[in-house]
């Protein structure tokens, strides 16, 4: 991180009037907003297929949301082509494995050949050598033997489909295994508005899925915070019902009532101006703060009245 702000600040004077680069990250420990899981009841579709859409499909349209920094994969399964060799084949044929790596990377490639020339017409040519199957990969050249017959990598070693390696699963209401996605907020920007956009890429995403694939919710912070607001709203009336009655019915007097009456609106509309300035928005921990302060402010208020009187 030093050798990168390092080399950053090298770089400032040469960019453009106004560029402003900035060093991550770019999400905090509380940007986890949304959740979403890919499931297919139809069984059509295995585990390495809906990992395949959300990391090929869903991913990178999701990042194109303003307010989302990342988005992340849970659980399912990365499909690979696995190469098991036969320690006695590859000793046989006098076969090295930096042979077989080399001879399996030179398989999986496309190279342009430039252009042909035919008349008035020009002709595009490039090789089309990406490995699509297994078959590709069991006729993968590896040398020729002295009788000058090939040596195919299906003669030195076993080749089949399987999962790479898995670090965890996640499941679904225990019905088994599915395919989920994280939702990671930039620094600073709004919750609510951020899942809102989320939402309605996800729906229009689900139009373009395969028969029988569907996007499940699973967590949804705008629920939390509109929660948060609603409690925030119902302390404020609470406490000003309360300690207009305290106020009153102990000092018998209603102007003194009054004051703590007004200083809680104006308190918390102030709080929420210099929110504004500072640039933080009315998340879940500003809420919450401003929840527990309004207590102590209520406390405050009675006892510099009591010591007015």
């Amino acid at each position: 991180r030093a050798r990168v702000l390092e080399y950053l600040n090298q770089v400032a004077s040469k960019l453009p009037p106004g560029a402003k680069p900035e060093l991550g990250p770019d999400a905090t420990g509380v940007g986890w907003v949304y959740q979403y899981a890919l499931i297919d009841k139809t069984g059509r579709h295995d585990l390495s297929e809906l990992t395949s859409i959300q990391n090929w499909l869903l991913k990178y349209e999701l990042q194109t949301v303003p307010g989302v920094a990342e988005v992340a994969t849970a659980g399912g399964m990365v499909k690979q082509y696995q190469i098991t060799l036969e320690p006695n084949r590859i000793r046989a044929y006098g076969i090295t494995l930096a042979q077989v790596k080399k001879a399996i990377k030179n398989a999986n490639s496309e190279v342009g050949g430039s252009v042909i020339e035919m008349g008035e017409a020009e002709y595009m040519v490039r090789t089309n050598g990406y490995i699509k199957n297994l078959k590709a990969i069991e006729n993968i050249p590896l040398g020729v033997n002295k009788n000058g017959t090939p040596i195919l990598l299906s003669n030195v070693a076993h080749i089949a489909l399987g999962p790479e390696m898995r670090r965890g699963i996640t499941e679904l209401n225990g019905k088994g295994e599915a395919v989920g996605g994280i939702i990671v907020m930039r620094q600073g920007e709004n919750a609510l508005t951020t899942i809102k956009a989320v939402k309605l890429k996800l729906a229009s995403l689900q139009k373009s899925l395969p028969k029988g694939v569907k996007i499940v919710g699973v967590y949804d912070r705008s629920g939390l915070i509109h929660s948060a607001i609603k409690t925030l709203q119902s302390k404020l009336v609470q406490e000003t019902i309360i300690v207009m009655l305290v106020c009153f019915l102990f000092l018998f007097h209603f102007r003194s009532s009054l004051i703590v009456v007004i200083s809680l609106p104006i308190g918390i509309l102030c709080a929420f101006i210099v929110m504004y300035w500072q640039g933080i928005n009315a998340n879940i921990m500003s809420l919450g703060g401003i929840a527990i302060a309004i207590g102590a402010m209520v406390d405050a208020a009675i006892v510099m009245i009591e010591n007015v009187h």
